[in-house]
C-alpha cells in the first residue's frame, strides 16, 4: 500500500486512539506506518505488569510482518517446545484428544505462540510512542467525546496536573477495554452470547524440580473444571472454575490456591506471580461504528479464554482498519468502506466467541459424562454443536462472509474470504523468502504466470497501489501455495492477507479487478 506522505483532511490528526494496551498500540503502529497522523491517548503511565493474554496466532505475527516487524515480534514469542500440545483430559489428566503445536503453519509462522504479555506490551508501547507519526498523550484520560459530522473531538484531562486539553481527529478508535469509556459514551450495548461464569486465574513462575509438562489441557473434572496453560517459559497458568457457593475471597486465599496446585507440582517448585478471579464473558457490541467513532478489541467483543482468541481478535480488528483508513482519508475510497468493518469483523469475532463458548460447554459435557460413568448412569448425549468444538476436531477459523470481498465466491469450502497461504519459497536465483515479501504491503494481484490486463484494470490497480506478483519460477521450500491455484489463474489478496476473490469460469481477471474497485468504493 502506498504510504501517505501528505496531510489527510483538515484535522490535526487523522485518527485518535483511546487506550494503549496491545490493541491500541498495534493500531497506532499500523496506522502510523501507513502515513497517518495518530494521537495515542492512555491514562496509565506504565504498562500493566501482570499477564492477561498468553497466546498469539501466526496470523498476527504475519500482520506485523507486513510492516517489517515480523521478526521482532516473533523474537518475543516462545519457540515450539518438545511435547507442546493442547487438548482435553479427564479428571486424572489422561489425554482424550487435541492437537500438537507445530513450528510452521499456513501463515508462514507457528500457528500458536505463547508469550508474556508485559514483555510484548512494553515492546508495542515503546514502538508506538516513538514513531514519528504518533503524538502520545500518556497520563491523560478521556472525559468527553464530540462525535461531529466533520471531525471528532476528545476532551482530555492530565491525571497529574489536572490540566484540560482536547484532541481533534478525523476518526476516533476506542481500544480502551471491556469497560470502555468510548463505548459507553456512544451508548453502545452488548449482544450477550450466553456465558457468564467465575474462574480463578493463577499465574506462577516455575523453579527447578517442577513436575509440569508442556501439555496445555482443559481438565474435564466433574468436581471442578480447570485449564492448565503451558505459557512462555518460565511461566505457567491455571484457570479453575468456581463451584456453586464459592466466593471470590475464599478462592484467593493462599491455602486454597496451594490446595488446588498441590496435585500438579510440589510447593517449593514455583512462586505465585498473581491470582485473580474473573467472570468470563461472551458478548459482542451492538455497533462497532457510530459516525466517526469506531470500537476495537475488548471494547467491541469479549470472549472466554478457552480458544486464546481475545487478543488475536482485537489484532484482526486493527489489521482490518489499517488499510481502510488510509484509502478513505486520502479520498481514494468512499467513506462507506468503513461500514464494511463491522460487516467483516463482527460476524468473524462472533463466530470465534461462540466457538470458545462451545469449548466451555464441551468441557462441561465431558465432565458430565465422566460423572455418569462414576455413578453407573447413562452417559448424556453429545449435542451436535459440540462435536467439532475441540482442538483438532475439524473446525477451523471462519472466513469473512460479508464486506469488501467477492461475495459470489464465499463458501465454507472455498478460498475467498479466507487467509491466503504464505509458504517459504525459492526463486530461480536460489533466494528463499516468505511469499508475502513478493506481495508488498498492500493489495496484490497474484497470478500463476503472465496475465494481460485492460487499461481500466491497470488504472484500478495503480490507484490502489496494488502489486502484481507471479508465482512462475517459484518453488515451495516449506508450506504450500494456496489451494485456490489448483483451478484459478489469478487471485486478489487484500492488505490484511484475506483473499478478495479469484478467477473462475464466470470471473475473468478484468472482472475481478472491476469488482474490487466497486467493493472498496473507489472514487
Amino acid at each position: 500500500m502506498k504510504k501517505v506522505k501528505k496531510a489527510m483532511g483538515n484535522q490535526p490528526f487523522d485518527v485518535a486512539i483511546v487506550g494503549l494496551g496491545p490493541i491500541g498500540c498495534a493500531a497506532a503502529i499500523q496506522f502510523a506506518e501507513a502515513g497517518l497522523r495518530v494521537a495515542a491517548i492512555e491514562r496509565d503511565t506504565d504498562v500493566y505488569q501482570l499477564p492477561r493474554a498468553v497466546m498469539m496466532d501466526g496470523e498476527i505475527v504475519r500482520g506485523f510482518q507486513r510492516i517489517g516487524l515480523g521478526e521482532e515480534v516473533a523474537a518475543l514469542l516462545q519457540p515450539t517446545r518438545e511435547g507442546d500440545r493442547a487438548g482435553f483430559s479427564n479428571s486424572k489428566r489422561e489425554w482424550l484428544f487435541g492437537q500438537d503445536f507445530v513450528p510452521f503453519g499456513s501463515n508462514g509462522w507457528a500457528p500458536a505462540n505463547m508469550f508474556d504479555q508485559p514483555q510484548v506490551d512494553g515492546y508495542l508501547r515503546k514502538t508506538a510512542i516513538e514513531h514519528p507519526n504518533v503524538t502520545s498523550f500518556v497520563g491523560f484520560e478521556a472525559t468527553a467525546i464530540d462525535n461531529g459530522d466533520a471531525a471528532v473531538t476528545v476532551d482530555l484531562r492530565n491525571l497529574e496536573s489536572g490540566d484540560a486539553t482536547e484532541v481533534t481527529a478525523s476518526y476516533l478508535l476506542g481500544c480502551d477495554g471491556a469497560s470502555s469509556f468510548v463505548r459507553k459514551s456512544m451508548n453502545v450495548g452488548w449482544h450477550d452470547l450466553g456465558y457468564d461464569h467465575d474462574w480463578l486465574v493463577v499465574d506462577i513462575e516455575i523453579k527447578p524440580g517442577h513436575t509440569l509438562t508442556n501439555t496445555t489441557i482443559q481438565v474435564c473434572d466433574p468436581d471442578r473444571l480447570a485449564t492448565y496453560v503451558c505459557t512462555k517459559d518460565p511461566y505457567r497458568r491455571w484457570e479453575f472454575k468456581l463451584n456453586e457457593g464459592e466466593t471470590w475471597e475464599e478462592m484467593q486465599r493462599p491455602e486454597k490456591i496451594q490446595e488446588l496446585l498441590d496435585p500438579w507440582t510440589p510447593r517449593d517448585t514455583y512462586s505465585i506471580r498473581r491470582t485473580a478471579v474473573y467472570q468470563f464473558h461472551a458478548a459482542v457490541a451492538d455497533r462497532w461504528r457510530i459516525g466517526r467513532v469506531l470500537l476495537a478489541g475488548d471494547a467491541a467483543h469479549q470472549t472466554p479464554p478457552f480458544l486464546g482468541q481475545g487478543l488475536n481478535a482485537g489484532m484482526r480488528d486493527v489489521f482490518n482498519l489499517a488499510w481502510k483508513f488510509p484509502l478513505v482519508l486520502s479520498g481514494t475510497a468512499s467513506e462507506a468502506l468503513l461500514d464494511t468493518y463491522q460487516d467483516e469483523r463482527g460476524a468473524h469475532a462472533t463466530d470465534l466467541v461462540q466457538w470458545a463458548v462451545s469449548i466451555g460447554q464441551l468441557m462441561e459435557h465431558l465432565a458430565a459424562t465422566e460423572k455418569a460413568e462414576r455413578e453407573g448412569a447413562a452417559a448424556p448425549g453429545m449435542p451436535g454443536a459440540l462435536e467439532q468444538s475441540g482442538y483438532g476436531q475439524g473446525r477451523e477459523a471462519p472466513p469473512l462472509r460479508a464486506g469488501a470481498i467477492c461475495m459470489s465466491q464465499v463458501s465454507d469450502t472455498g478460498s475467498t474470504g479466507y487467509l491466503f497461504s504464505q509458504p517459504i519459497v525459492r526463486n530461480g536465483a536460489g533466494k528463499e523468502f516468505l511469499l508475502d515479501v513478493l506481495l508488498g504491503d498492500g493489495f496484490a494481484l497474484v497470478t500463476k504466470g503472465d496475465v494481460t490486463l485492460s487499461q481500466a484494470s491497470q488504472n484500478i490497480l495503480d490507484r490502489l497501489g496494488a502489486q502484481t506478483a507471479s508465482l512462475a519460477g517459484l518453488e515451495t521450500v516449506k508450506g504450500h501455495f494456496d489451494p485456490l491455484f489448483e483451478n484459478a489463474t489469478a487471485a486478489i489478496v487484500r492488505p490484511d492477507r484475506h483473499v478478495f476473490g479469484h478467477t473462475d469460469e464466470s470471473m475473468s481477471v478484468d472482472d475481478l479487478i472491476h469488482e474490487l474497485g466497486v467493493k472498496v468504493g473507489l472514487q
